[in-house]
């Protein structure tokens, strides 16, 4: 549904045009900011708040970009306002960054503003229809990343992009030299560079004439500089054609060969912002330096000049990187030459943690093909159900048991992740895709186990939380499925040996399958095997020993469970067997998923799984903890 009340609208931009620089605008480069809301300025103003003069909401349609605009309620908005209603201003144009190109395609984009301009637009992006009906509107706060990338004039056969700053409607900001640059042609741009060669061979000859004559004249020098200058003011073509006979250095040679000068006005990485370019003065003052040092060389000044201002120039901008003096004999900066870099690892290693325990749990797990579960158990344990003695002539009783049930629903639990197609293409010495694909399988299945264990870890509220009533962990679980334990507080020997005494004592109650696991951490297990007997002698030489003591078939160490709190508990140690742990799936819960964002030239890959997860058998599990923040660190 179109905006309402606006002042004036029509295309800012249309598709599939070509550019001046050889580039094309695609259907739907603009797609995602369809609805949104821009800056409205005058002539591409950014030096100053008075030249925004209201906002612009974006629709996204087949043809192109359309506009609908809200001038502000100040002088400079109820002007441009003015100027709009009564057609002397009707063209729109838009300033966006953030592109990416293939193959000369723009296809994507972010239009950061939308400017009224004068007569320097084509036919295509003219505001057709002008609004009696709204008056003022508000303007969102607004920010840009980098000062400007391009500048889009559109119209129906051509786009234009520029990059000058006029503003009629304010005070003109200082021109850029890049500026002035992209207003002349290539015959122009020619010329200048005649000029400044001319300019250094006359700074030189003088320069030659000091050392034979040993005087130099200032006055004939700088009267000179003042003619040459004032015939550059009024250069014409004629001007033009007589300097170009003379010129050493043809129109290719000042382009490098190419007919368009070296500089993509969509990157932001190589546009120029405002304070780190040269201005036209600052041209000025480089050949009056020049000439007022005697200096030999334009081009040292004009190097000298940009590093003591603090200017980027030509290596910088043309990612060129020049040996630093490091020795003074033969080559001076030798590792230049030195080989590169060879990597000993493709792909890389990567640093995780131990994830041995995940397959030693998730490998003895019971896994049912269906994903809703319920447990329904008797309790026979109380007096009610206990079986009676009869007297001759007495009343018999019925027994009684309590009835227990418990259902679980599933949870989706998921890792996606994506990649720039480009960086794809770049990545050539490894198979990435498998990469991505392996660190997903991996964490995902640690995830799970934690949350078998001991939960994820994350607070309730938190919207990524795995919930404990789908995928039930095994510390906190009720008292009628898991025995908790609480060794004293104390010294790590102490301690040490309450774990050890606790777990033995707690088998009492266990009702578990066969016998158990234990899983700790490596600080636990390391303080129960460096107990000694009074003499100094281990009281357990190896890790089954102290398993075996325990009333355990193994100890496996886990590091998710290091510093892993809740309620004021820290998890010691968990006893149990697997198997009386169930995982409902259903047939289609597991699921690797490939896509290809067309719009974002991405590829995003989802794997997933849909479960529930709790033990099924009362008293399985022993849970040992401590008060938080034990003392063993």
């Amino acid at each position: 549904m179109a905006p309402k009340n606006y002042d004036f609208c029509g295309w800012v931009t249309k598709n599939d045009v070509l550019c001046s620089d050889g580039r094309t605008i695609r259907r739907d480069a603009f797609a995602h900011q369809d609805g949104q809301k821009v800056p409205m300025v005058w002539m591409h103003n950014h030096s100053t708040p008075d030249a925004v003069v209201g906002y612009t909401i974006l629709e996204n349609r087949p043809e192109g970009v359309y506009g609908y605009s809200y001038c502000n309620d100040t002088e400079n908005g109820r002007k441009t306002k003015e100027l709009v209603k009564h057609g002397d201003v009707n063209s729109y144009s838009i300033f966006a960054n953030k592109l990416k190109e293939q193959a000369a395609n723009v296809l994507n984009g972010v239009i950061r503003e939308v400017s009224v301009v004068l007569a320097g637009a084509n036919d295509g992006a003219r505001i057709e229809e002008v609004s009696l009906s709204h008056s003022a509107a508000e303007i969102d706060d607004y920010d840009y990343n980098g000062y400007y990338d391009a500048i889009i004039v559109t119209g129906d056969s051509e786009m234009s992009m520029y990059h000058s700053d006029e503003n009629e409607m304010n005070e003109e900001p200082e021109l850029t030299i890049g500026d002035v640059l992209d207003t002349m042609n290539e015959d122009q741009l020619a010329a200048v560079n005649q000029l400044l060669e001319l300019r250094e061979r006359e700074l030189l000859g003088n320069k030659e004439d000091d050392h034979e004559e040993d005087e130099y004249d200032d006055d004939h020098e700088e009267d000179e500089y003042d003619d040459e200058y004032e015939e550059d003011e009024d250069y014409d073509e004629d001007d033009e054609s007589e300097i170009m006979e003379h010129s050493a250095m043809s129109s290719d040679e000042f382009y490098g060969g190419e007919e368009n000068m070296k500089r993509n006005v969509f990157d932001a990485e190589t546009a120029y912002a405002e304070d780190n370019c040269l201005t036209h003065s600052d041209l000025l003052n480089i050949v009056k330096t020049a000439k007022d040092n005697h200096a030999s060389s334009l081009k040292q000044v004009y190097k000298k000049y940009c590093e003591d201002k603090g200017l980027q120039h030509d290596d910088a901008s043309a990612g060129i990187t020049r040996s630093e003096d490091v020795q003074n004999y033969g080559i001076n900066d030798p590792s230049f030459l030195f080989p590169d870099y060879k990597s000993l690892n493709n792909p890389p290693e990567w640093i995780r943690r131990d994830m041995d325990w995940v397959a030693v749990l998730m490998g003895s797990i019971h896994h049912t093909p269906f994903s809703r579960v319920k447990s329904q158990y008797a309790n026979i344990t109380e007096d009610a159900a206990r079986a009676r003695g009869y007297i001759k002539g007495d009343k018999k009783v019925s027994e009684v048991f309590t009835l227990l049930k418990r259902v679980t629903d599933p949870q989706t639990v998921y890792k996606l992740q994506q990649l720039d197609r480009d960086d794809m293409v770049d990545i050539t010495d490894f198979d990435v895709v498998a990469w991505i694909k392996g660190e997903m399988d991996f964490m995902l299945k640690e995830e799970i186990a934690r949350a078998i264990l001991i939960g994820d870890g994350r607070e309730p509220v938190d919207r990524y939380k795995i919930q404990e009533s789908h995928i039930r962990p095994i510390w906190g679980d009720d008292e009628l499925f898991t025995i908790k334990k609480t060794i004293v507080s104390g010294t790590p020997v102490e301690q040490a040996k309450d774990i050890i005494q606790k777990a033995i004592r707690a088998r009492k109650d266990y009702k578990g399958s066969g016998s158990p696991i234990m899983f700790t951490t490596e600080d636990w297990l390391t303080e129960m095997l460096l107990l000694e007997d009074t003499i100094g002698h281990p009281l357990y030489k190896t890790e089954q020993e102290l398993a075996t003591k325990m009333r355990v078939s193994k100890i496996i160490t886990v590091p998710v469970m290091e510093n892993a709190e809740r309620d004021g508990e820290a998890i010691v140690a968990i006893i149990v067997n697997p198997v009386d742990y169930n995982v409902g799936k259903d047939n289609r819960s597991d699921g690797l998923f490939d896509d290809f964002d067309i719009d974002y030239n991405q590829y995003k890959w989802l794997k997933e799984t849909r479960m529930s997860g709790a033990l099924v058998k009362p008293y399985s599990a022993i849970a040992l903890v401590a008060t938080a923040n034990p003392s063993h660190g």
